[in-house]
């Protein structure tokens, strides 16, 4: 194990308006690899550029044991460049081509130093991540995104880190690129800090960090192994929760009990003076020790009843909330076996290029098949959808769709209105239910109060993606056929679990584009299509690493 680490302490940082996104925060990263999970906007790209010195903290420190490598969300890189120049080798590669070419200067030996082999290491390096053909002259406006996120870790790796932070490096990258990336980080040695959505990567390591509340906690083992124990943090805190409420309830039943004797005693105290003809004087000084007697047990029960409503609350602050969606949506349901879409030799042409292979492909979507659709990125698996949605018509063979209704949720989710608020939107897709059954259903996509009259466009990525959920499966008629590409990019793993939980409610036909197993076997996947060469294949449900 790597003796490299990092060490934050009592790290401060804002945005320009003030508002704060971490306030003295403190921990270590130490050898092996280690997951950073949290909801998006909780700071995480932010922490890693702290760490990689992209950006000051405005109090605290950070320090790195050994040579920093860092991998951004989203990569500063110009389409012009080569690869060579992305990878930081091409000076090396003109130094070693112009002595081969008979140039014998003192120059190009000191631009080589000790990388005689550069070229050969870093043909290694781009074939364990999948590009082993890619020239180094190829420009970058010539790959794809995903082959550029490849290059860009390819590029830190050469440079044979001891830390490396990596965010969302699995985004834009298809299944055989993932896998890859799963390889070669299996096989790290130095200190890992990777932030990533992606659960099936996030099995692969060796502990899990969690940015929660203004503070780093860290857990051993890798992320299936974090939900059970947050899942039984939480089952300790709900019961804590039950007990705290018991004993408020038992402790304000003690005092009213206590305040009702109190008053029986000084009625009967008092009855009691009368009928023994006391002095007037006497009576006072027996009200008033009975009155003080009185408002002691008062005090004391009053103090019990505050301490039970503070153990309540400390018991509610370790609850997490982990918001679930719960939904019915009987009216999505399709008869089994009932064709929803039949396409035959569908065609597409890009100018002379024919997008499918031979006369093209045939597509039968029936009843309530739930259906991956997979394959490496660009070979059409987006335009192949948006001809089932109709969107686009192909240009040779035939279509048919059910009268049903079909509803397309693109990459961009941008069927929402941005300038109208959430309650708006889901008025114009169900102009038919009443304004009651409207709020309640929200309730249900999580927006209450406050939150349903806030515009769209101010919403966050997991928020956007809930309130198109809310419109478009409740939408009038009831969507028999659900499209959806690529819906977990960008979302945090809350916002993955509830859009989980509203597809596990529709009763419909779906077809979803993604590279991401976990989500595929969490919805219940029963079909498997792999787009390639233009072909569509039936294929069976891919084997987990």
């Amino acid at each position: 194990m790597s003796d490299a680490f990092v060490i934050c302490s009592n790290l401060s940082f804002s945005w320009p308006d003030d508002t704060p996104v971490f306030q003295d925060l403190s921990f270590t990263v130490g050898g092996g690899r280690t997951g950073l999970v949290a909801p998006n906007g909780a700071g995480k790209s932010t922490l890693l550029k702290l760490i990689a010195g992209e950006q000051r903290p405005s109090r605290g420190t950070v320090s790195v044991e050994g040579v920093l490598g860092y991998l951004p969300q989203s990569l500063p890189l110009v389409g012009d460049l080569t690869v060579a120049e992305v990878l930081g080798i091409a000076p090396v590669i003109r130094a070693l081509d112009a002595i081969e070419s008979g140039d014998a200067s003192e120059e190009h030996f000191a631009t080589i130093g000790n990388d005689w082999d550069i070229e050969e290491r870093t043909r290694a390096q781009l074939d364990r991540l999948g590009l082993g053909d890619v020239p180094l002259t190829r420009r970058l406006h010539a790959l794809s995104g995903g082959q550029v996120v490849s290059l860009g870790l390819a590029a830190q790796l050469l440079k044979q880190p001891d830390v490396l932070l990596l965010d969302e490096p699995t985004n834009n990258l298809d299944l055989d690129a993932r896998r890859k990336l799963y390889g070669v980080l299996e096989n790290w040695n130095g200190c890992l800090l990777l932030v990533s959505h992606d659960r099936a990567l996030l099995d692969r390591m060796d502990r899990i960090a969690e940015l929660d509340r203004g503070e780093v906690r860290s857990y051993g083992g890798n992320f299936t192994q974090y939900e059970e124990a947050v899942r039984a943090a939480r089952e300790v805190a709900e019961k804590n929760i039950r007990n705290a409420e018991q004993e408020v309830k038992r402790e304000k039943r003690e005092m009213q009990q206590a305040r009702e004797r109190a008053e029986r005693r000084a009625s009967n105290a008092a009855r009691n003076l009368k009928n023994a003809g006391l002095p007037k004087i006497f009576a006072g000084t027996m009200k008033r020790g009975a009155q003080e007697a009185a408002g002691k047990s008062n005090e004391t029960h009053a103090a019990r009843v505050s301490d039970a409503k503070a153990r309540l609350d400390e018991a509610g602050r370790a609850l997490r909330d982990d918001q679930k969606i719960v939904l019915e949506l009987p009216g999505t349901n399709v008869p089994a076996g009932r064709m929803v879409f039949l396409g035959e030799r569908m065609q597409i042409r890009h100018g002379e290029r024919a997008l499918f292979a031979g006369e093209g492909v045939d597509l039968a979507i029936r009843g309530p098949e739930r259906i991956a659709l997979t394959g490496p990125n660009g070979v059409g698996k987006s335009t192949l959808l948006r001809v089932v949605n109709g969107e686009l018509e192909p240009e040779g063979g035939q279509v048919r769709r059910a009268d049903g209704r079909i509803a397309y949720l693109s990459q961009r989710l941008d069927l929402l209105d941005l300038d109208r608020t959430v309650a708006e939107n889901l008025a114009a897709f169900a102009p038919g239910m009443p304004e009651a059954q409207r709020m309640n259903l929200l309730a249900r996509f999580l927006f209450r109060g406050a939150r349903v009259h806030l515009p769209v466009g101010v919403l966050s990525g997991g928020e956007r993606l809930r309130a198109t959920l809310a419109c478009v499966l409740c939408a009038e008629p009831a969507p028999q056929l659900l499209l959806l590409d690529e819906p977990t990019n960008n979302l945090d793993l809350v916002s993955v679990g509830q859009l989980e939980a509203a597809l596990g409610a529709y009763e419909g036909a779906f077809v979803v584009v993604s590279h991401d197993e976990r989500f595929l076997a969490e919805i219940g996947v029963d079909r498997w299509l792999t787009l390639s060469e233009g072909r569509l294949l039936e294929t069976r449900a891919p084997d987990g690493d």
